[in-house]
């Protein structure tokens, strides 16, 4: 779509809304367009998010755990 088209002129009416019927056609269409991953891709993605979720885990918690106790030891909490 060029740009002239996609901005439109200032007098231009908005394009008539779709029916659910066209909707759920046009979401179909789109989803056979998609190029879905093999198997082997999917693991291997699963493992990647899995690791790098717990990386984060752990670090989150490390900073948790030395921010409270620097709070604890500023603000004279016990032990």
């Amino acid at each position: 779509m060029s740009e002239a088209n996609a901005q439109g002129t200032p007098g231009d009416k908005p394009a008539p809304k779709a029916n659910p019927a066209v909707f759920l056609r046009q979401v179909i269409a789109e989803l056979r367009k998609v190029v879905w991953p093999t198997q082997k891709q999917l693991v291997n993605y699963f493992w990647v998010v899995l690791v790098f979720v717990l990386v984060f885990m752990l670090l989150v918690s490390l900073l948790d755990l030395g921010f409270g106790r620097l709070a604890f030891w500023i603000f004279g909490g016990a032990n």
